[in-house]
């Protein structure tokens, strides 16, 4: 066995951002770059947006089968955010792990709160526009929310800001190539800890 065999930890990579931090596309460039890092994909009971598609953005459910889960205990997390349900596998997570996979999952504050709460190793990262300016013209500009829609979620990151202690790691996104070379930096130097390493001297000594 070598070292680039035995790191046997992997752990999940949290992102969240206010609506209009721009975590999807950064979600798309990292999940690009790292082959060995899968997507969560959650569980909502909210309608489909645009080209979303079940089984790849989300899982759409409808609010009893969703509440059935719960009650099989088969989210890690769920939370309740503007009136929809949003849940994290369980067996998803626990399934990549065995396999040495790392996850990353888009997740809000009050979701990310509850994983501190489990066993789960967490890596938490925080997108933010530069300022409040930018994140509600970042808003309007998408068109597909009502005046009171967006006032809900500028209230909403108000409020996130204030838990921001609970990240291990904050990406200003103003230049997105620059956020982008954030965040994939900050996943390469978790996965490098030493920590994360099992029994390095007798596998480096020792290989059979």
């Amino acid at each position: 066995m070598s070292l680039t065999q035995i790191s046997e930890n992997p752990f999940l990579i949290v992102i969240s951002a206010p609506s209009g931090g721009g975590k999807s596309t950064i979600l798309e460039r990292v999940l690009n770059d790292f082959d060995n890092i899968r997507y969560s994909i959650s569980s909502t009971t909210r309608k489909p947006r645009g080209d979303e598609v079940d089984g790849v953005d989300y899982f759409f459910l409808d609010n009893a089968e969703f509440e059935a889960k719960i009650e099989e205990n088969e989210f890690l997390e769920y939370a309740n955010v503007f009136g929809n349900y949003y849940g994290t596998s369980r067996k998803f997570i626990q399934s990549s792990f065995d396999e040495g996979k790392f996850v990353i999952m888009d997740i809000d504050v009050q979701g990310c709160l509850k994983l501190e709460l489990t066993e789960c190793p967490l890596v938490k990262i925080f997108l933010l526009p530069p300022n409040a300016e930018e994140l509600e013209s970042r808003l309007r500009k998408r068109g597909t929310d009502s005046r009171e829609v967006i006032e809900k979620r500028l209230n909403t990151a108000r409020q996130e800001l204030e838990l921001i202690d609970h990240y291990d790691y904050l990406v200003v996104n103003d230049d997105l190539e620059k956020a982008v070379y954030a965040v994939k930096n900050i996943i390469w130097a978790e996965m490098h800890k030493v920590s994360r390493y099992n029994d390095i001297y007798h596998s480096f000594y020792n290989p059979k």
